[in-house]
């Protein structure tokens, strides 16, 4: 295989771009096992007037990211994400306007393989957000493990995530006044197994949790398509039924997270690696449901949300995958 470099004239800007992204997935992949291994030495080399004062105040931290987390306009607003969007670039597309007395749950899809889209649109201060959606914040839930790990936590909250957990989603939907945003990918890890080019599987057809929560707290909901997410990696083949894809299920039930074995091009090369393709991103936002507060909901009651919720969500990908290249043959599948 001949292995293409990349030019030594690149301008800089693009230089910064690839710079922005290979830290964000070495924080993925890598900061919070060093993290867990900074406060492992802190311990055993008796380092307690750092760690005995950290451990006492994460005990009493502990919910917080349960809690509406703790975000920093400082931290989100850092250069690096700039560059970051732009490698991509990542976009943010609005279909209808929100009413900001109201409060919603985003259904994000597809998950992809590291959910960029969802990052550089709900979790820095570089997308147009906040121009689209007046008086609106929005709050990315990612899985409660993350934030069991010590250090990388704070790093995390810095940003806007907060725990997926069923009491996360309660605090977020139950502010008084409205404008709160609850995004959910609500494929999951799962469906990460499923992020390859040119597929398009969503993990949504036993997901009922976000519908319940939608009508317990009479939240609106919007159906999010982020096109393009599942082109910017490739991963091995792994066939329901194959070895590989048994072994993934098997760890993705036991970890809760799964691990994808994914490729996509180099820093200087483009032939292999784990930076992401130079592909962009659009995430489309659809219209909202309009939902009415249901405390205790009928089975009937969620199935028929549910439903109306799965025909939003292909009829905005209907209407918008021509624009963003999806071939008119082309459809959602769900599992």
């Amino acid at each position: 295989m001949k292995v293409e470099f990349a030019p030594l004239n690149i301008p800089l800007a693009r230089r910064l771009q690839t710079a922005a992204v290979l830290q964000w997935v070495l924080s993925f992949l890598l900061l919070a096992e060093v993290c867990i291994g900074i406060m492992g030495i802190l311990i055993i080399y008796n380092y307690w007037f750092i760690y005995i004062p950290y451990l006492t105040w994460l005990y009493f931290d502990w919910r917080t990211p349960e809690q509406g987390g703790r975000r920093s306009s400082w931290v989100r607003s850092w250069t690096v994400w700039r560059y970051f969007k732009d490698y991509f670039p990542i976009h943010l597309v609005k279909t209808q306007d929100l009413d900001p007395s109201h409060n919603y749950i985003f259904g994000f899809h597809p998950h992809g393989v590291l959910v960029a889209g969802a990052f550089g649109n709900f979790c820095t201060n570089y997308s147009n957000f906040k121009e689209l959606f007046p008086g609106l914040t929005a709050y990315l839930h990612v899985l409660s493990i993350w934030f069991w790990c010590p250090l990388f936590r704070e790093y995390l909250m810095s940003s806007g995530p907060v725990s997926v957990s069923k009491e996360s989603v309660s605090y977020v939907l139950s502010k008084e006044g409205g404008g709160n945003i609850s995004v959910i990918v609500l494929g999951g890890a799962e469906e990460s197994l499923d992020a390859h080019p040119g597929k398009f599987t969503l993990f949504i057809r036993q997901r009922r949790g976000f519908v319940k929560m939608a009508l317990a707290h009479g939240a609106y909901l919007v159906p999010v398509f982020s096109f393009g997410e599942n082109e910017v990696y490739k991963q091995i083949n792994n066939p329901k039924g194959s070895l590989l894809r048994r072994v993934q299920d098997r760890l993705q039930k036991i970890m809760k997270f799964a691990l994808p074995l994914f490729y996509a091009r180099g820093i200087f090369q483009y032939n292999f690696g784990l930076m992401p393709f130079r592909k962009p991103i659009h995430t489309v936002v659809g219209r909202p449901i309009a939902v009415r507060r249901t405390p205790n909901p009928t089975p009937a009651q969620v199935e028929e949300l549910h439903q109306t919720y799965l025909e939003e969500l292909r009829k905005l990908f209907e209407e918008h995958k021509g624009t963003y290249g999806v071939a008119e043959r082309d459809t959602l599948v769900f599992r």
